[in-house]
């Protein structure tokens, strides 16, 4: 039974990183760009608006470094999960192979759970920055 859990458990997420990029690029191909094709810009513009990129801030550039690092942190810890997976599922029965695996395993995901958490605070928390200096 825990033999069938774990092929499941590394299937998922072998099917899982090889289908999001997919995914991901299906979803940008065809999405409607609001500002280029609405003409509000044209519009805001007439009115008198600067509808042009503002300058670079600090606090974008903060904004940029944090998550730069908490993705890479990321991407670190799903290529552990990874990593335990295949020792899990490569340890032929040997039981200090699959303990060692298990407990990779529980410490990536916390560790993701962890990354993703921080990374949706920050995001929240650097969107109400941004948006109440500029």
């Amino acid at each position: 039974m825990k033999r069938v859990l774990g092929s499941i458990f590394a299937f998922l997420i072998i099917a899982s990183s090889i289908f999001a990029p997919v995914l991901a690029l299906a979803q940008d191909g065809g999405s409607y760009n609001f500002s280029e094709q609405s003409g509000l810009d044209k519009t805001g513009a007439a009115a008198g608006y600067d509808i042009g990129a503002s300058a670079p801030t600090l606090e974008g550039y903060v904004s940029k470094i944090i998550t730069v690092i908490i993705s890479v942190l990321g991407v670190i810890f799903l290529a552990l999960i990874i990593y335990a997976g295949i020792t899990w599922m490569t340890a032929q029965g040997n039981e200090e192979k699959v303990r060692k695996a298990k407990e990779l395993l529980t410490e990536s995901i916390i560790g993701l759970i962890i990354v993703l958490a921080a990374y949706a605070i920050s995001y929240f928390v650097l969107q109400l920055v941004l948006t109440t200096k500029s």
